[in-house]
């Protein structure tokens, strides 16, 4: 049997589910509480600000995306055959952590989050850079900085998942495998 959840535990799973439903601007402290079943005072026993709470959150929805998509090294094959296993990877965390990936999503760019936070989610993009430096470098992809390839990517990568949601397709192996050709095109280098 498993320990059950520390009051931490349930404040960051309460901040995850109602910042990605309603963003950080629109999440109230009360209503954290509630959600996770503890008085406000609680909340700032563990998280001194609203924003030190938000950046707990985000630095586990981070390690949670490593986890999922680059723990396990590279996929096998050639590079093209490794960005189609990497796709995947994404996608099937966004399937299976939507929470997590919307949050991600809203505030990556969020100008609350702190030091530890910007270097958790420049450690996670490392082997994304590493991988596309070395791609481009071996002429397989087109030789522009990573973080633009990356961006190209991940904007191809949220739409999908966005349409998905939306019911605009079903977001299943089969769209997501169509998906990830279009957005190996988008990068590969051209013979």
């Amino acid at each position: 049997m498993s320990a059950a959840p520390s009051k931490a535990d349930l404040v960051r799973d309460a901040a995850l589910a109602l910042m990605a439903e309603r963003g950080f601007h629109g999440t109230a402290m009360p209503d954290v509480a509630r959600a996770a079943g503890v008085g406000v005072g609680t909340i700032y026993r563990h998280f001194r600000t609203k924003e030190e709470m938000a950046n707990a959150v985000y630095r586990r929805c981070k390690e949670g995306f490593a986890e999922a998509v680059f723990s396990a090294g590279l996929p096998e094959g050639d590079r093209q055959a490794q960005f189609h296993g990497l796709w995947r990877r994404m996608a099937d965390f966004a399937r299976r952590e939507p929470a997590a990936f919307r949050f991600l999503e809203l505030h990556h760019h969020a100008d609350y989050l702190d030091d530890a936070s910007r270097a958790a989610s420049d450690n996670v993009m490392a082997p994304a850079v590493a991988f596309l430096a070395q791609a481009a470098r071996e002429g397989v992809v087109r030789p522009l900085p990573p973080p633009l390839l990356i961006a190209v990517v991940w904007g191809a990568l949220v739409g999908l998942v966005k349409a998905g949601w939306k019911g605009d397709f079903a977001l299943d192996d089969h769209s997501i495998a169509l998906a990830a050709g279009c957005a190996w095109a988008a990068i590969a280098e051209r013979p």
